[in-house]
C-alpha cells in the first residue's frame, strides 16, 4: 500500500506507507546514522569558527559569513535524518523508539577533524558531500521502490548544492593563500575517512554492503577536488600536478 501526502521536503514524503522491502533499503537507512550526527558536525564548525568575542572583529566578519551557510546546512543535514528516519518506520524497517536509541549511541560520540589549517574544514566536505551525493544518485538507480527513489534523489540535490559551496571556499582559500594551501589539502586526502568511520560500530560491514548494492566508492569524490584545484591556480603548477598524481595513486590503493 502506498500513500503520498502533498508536500515538498523529503521528510513529509518519507512518511508514506510503502510496500515489500527491497534489498537496497536497509543500506539506505543505514545512511541515517551519518546524517543523524549533526550535532557534531556543527560543533566542529563552531570550534572552528567562533562566533564570539574569542576573536577579533576581522575574524568575527568572516566567521560570521559561515555561519550564515552552516546554520542553512544544518537545517537541510537535519531533514535528511529525519526523512531517513520516517523512512525505515513507515516502511516497517525500524521500530521508532528502538532506532532514536541507537541514533543516540552514535549520536554522543565526539567528531572531530583531525586537521588544523582552515581550508581543511571545505577540502573535507567537498569530498565527503561530493561522495555522499553520489553515493545516493547511485543507490537511487538500483532501488525498486518509487518512495525511497523520490526521497534519494531530493537528497542528492542538497548535497550537490552542498557540494558547491564548499568547493567555492576551497576556491577562495586557494586565490588568496595560492599554493601554499594545496599541502593541507593533499593532508585531508592522506587522512579521509568519512564521517563516523572510526567510531561507529559494524561500519566497514555496511560500508562494504554498500560498495556491491550501490557500486559506490567514496575516492570517486576526490577527482572532484582536484578539479577545484586545477581551475584555480595556474593549470601547469607543480604542486596542483603534484597533489594529482597524489589522489591518483590514493585511489589505486583504495579500490586495490
Amino acid at each position: 500500500m502506498q500513500r503520498i501526502l502533498p508536500a515538498n521536503n523529503a521528510a513529509t514524503r518519507a512518511s508514506v506507507l510503502v510496500s515489500p522491502i527491497d534489498a537496497a533499503r536497509p543500506v539506505a537507512a543505514a545512511r541515517t546514522f551519518i546524517e543523524d550526527h549533526l550535532p557534531g558536525y556543527f560543533y566542529e564548525y563552531q570550534r572552528r569558527f567562533p562566533v564570539n568575542d574569542s576573536v577579533d572583529i576581522d575574524e568575527f566578519i568572516h566567521n560570521r559569513e559561515i555561519y550564515h551557510f552552516t546554520v542553512r546546512w544544518a537545517q537541510e543535514e537535519d531533514t535528511h535524518s529525519r526523512a531517513l528516519f520516517r523512512y525505515q518506520v513507515a516502511a516497517g524497517i525500524a521500530d521508532p523508539g528502538e532506532l532514536r536509541r541507537k541514533l543516540a549511541e552514535e549520536g554522543r560520540k565526539d567528531f572531530r577533524l583531525p586537521h588544523e589549517h582552515p581550508v581543511t574544514v571545505f577540502a573535507y566536505a567537498l569530498v565527503q558531500e561530493k561522495a555522499t551525493q553520489i553515493y545516493y544518485q547511485n543507490l537511487r538507480d538500483v532501488v525498486s521502490d518509487p518512495v525511497l527513489t523520490e526521497v534519494l534523489t531530493r537528497l542528492a540535490r542538497d548535497e550537490a548544492r552542498h557540494f558547491t559551496f564548499m568547493a567555492d571556499m576551497v576556491e577562495l582559500y586557494l586565490r588568496h593563500g595560492g599554493e601554499a594551501v594545496i599541502d593541507p589539502i593533499r593532508d585531508v586526502i592522506a587522512q579521509f575517512r568519512m564521517p563516523l568511520a572510526d567510531t561507529m560500530r559494524g561500519y566497514w560491514r555496511w560500508a562494504l554492503r554498500i560498495a556491491d548494492t550501490a557500486h559506490y566508492d567514496h575516492t570517486d569524490a576526490y577527482e572532484y577536488l582536484v578539479r577545484t584545484v586545477r581551475r584555480t591556480v595556474d593549470a601547469k603548477s607543480d604542486r596542483a600536478e603534484e597533489l594529482a598524481r597524489f589522489v591518483r595513486a590514493a585511489r589505486t590503493v583504495a579500490v586495490a
